[in-house]
């Protein structure tokens, strides 16, 4: 009887393959196949690729050599690179804490109007990059831009220059300006954290007499950790792969003298040509080839080096 018991209960618990869930997956699992993966891997496979005399020649990883280290293709991608690094850094100092901070503000039970703080920050996200890039160059134009007539109502008028034209503060206009347009996103994913801390949490510090911003650094702060890595590391992937907004400020030779080119805006000339350029798609597709490689590593380096560590803030 006990033997006939046992029998049973396994054919009870071996549950039946669910085919439904498959069936459910796919069309997502071949949209996404047909979108991203064989993209990905036709590039991929192109960077190994060039084109001599019409016909496409195996060359390994001699594109990967010329764009590292001959002359003609070497200045302009180490250019493009650490101008993408500095691109990256401003918008992690500037940005992220900038929403932390709006967002620990909007958080405040006291504060009015919060709701609508929150939308007019946020609605900046919104706009197209078009629009966002074409306002600010005309606040920003010394010629007809408000920016020299707002300085001079408050007697800084000596502070202007004309910030997009000159190579050594090109770069920093246009990261504040996509600053400016971005910084609801990190902002409202801080926010929903903070909302996310259980009230039992707080109620307990206020009882030990932490309060204010005294409360914010020592108990909200480490709590958001998870939710402050998961902003650097699509901050991350987002800047290494940004094009729109240098395109429509700066054009497709991300001027002047090439001050605000980064990778993207490089991807983008190499493949598809510019005026006289000839486009050579083998070398674009190393380009995003490095691309790839670069956000795979900071990705990577996230999930399992810093991830991890802040396993033990969350509930």
């Amino acid at each position: 009887m006990s033997a006939e018991n046992s029998f049973n209960d396994e054919r009870t618990s071996r549950r039946p393959f669910r085919w439904h869930i498959l069936v459910f997956m796919l069309p997502a699992f071949l949209v996404y196949t047909a979108v991203m993966i064989i993209p990905l891997g036709s590039t991929l496979w192109l960077s190994f690729f060039k084109e001599v005399d019409g016909q496409r020649l195996f060359v390994g990883l001699e594109n990967f050599r010329t764009l590292f280290f001959e002359d003609r293709w070497s200045e302009s991608f180490w250019n493009a690179l650490v101008n993408n690094v500095y691109f990256f850094i401003i918008h992690m100092l500037v940005q992220n804490p900038i929403g932390v901070a709006l967002a620990a503000l909007l958080s405040l039970p006291k504060l009015r109007f919060s709701a609508f703080y929150r939308t007019a920050i946020l609605l900046p996200t919104l706009l197209s990059f078009v629009i966002v890039g074409f306002i600010w160059k005309l606040i920003l134009s010394p010629l007809w831009g408000i920016a020299p007539t707002l300085l001079d109502f408050v007697h800084l008028k000596f502070l202007f220059a004309p910030w997009l034209g000159r190579p050594n503060s090109a770069l920093i206009a246009v990261s504040l300006i996509s600053v400016w347009q971005y910084v609801g996103i990190p902002m409202m994913l801080i926010y929903a954290a903070l909302l996310n801390i259980p009230d039992e949490v707080i109620e307990a510090a206020e009882m030990d007499g932490i309060t204010g911003w005294s409360q914010f650094w020592k108990i909200k702060l480490p709590l958001i950790l998870p939710a402050i890595g998961i902003i650097s590391i699509l901050t991350f992937v987002g800047n290494f792969n940004a094009f729109d907004l240098i395109y429509t400020v700066q054009g497709a030779l991300a001027g002047p003298d090439g001050s605000t080119d980064i990778l993207g805006t490089l991807l983008y000339r190499t493949f598809f040509g510019f005026q006289l350029q000839l486009g050579d798609r083998s070398m674009g597709a190393t380009i995003a080839t490095v691309m790839f490689l670069i956000i795979l590593a900071g990705v990577s380096f996230y999930l399992f080096a810093i991830q991890r560590r802040m396993r033990r803030y969350q509930f």
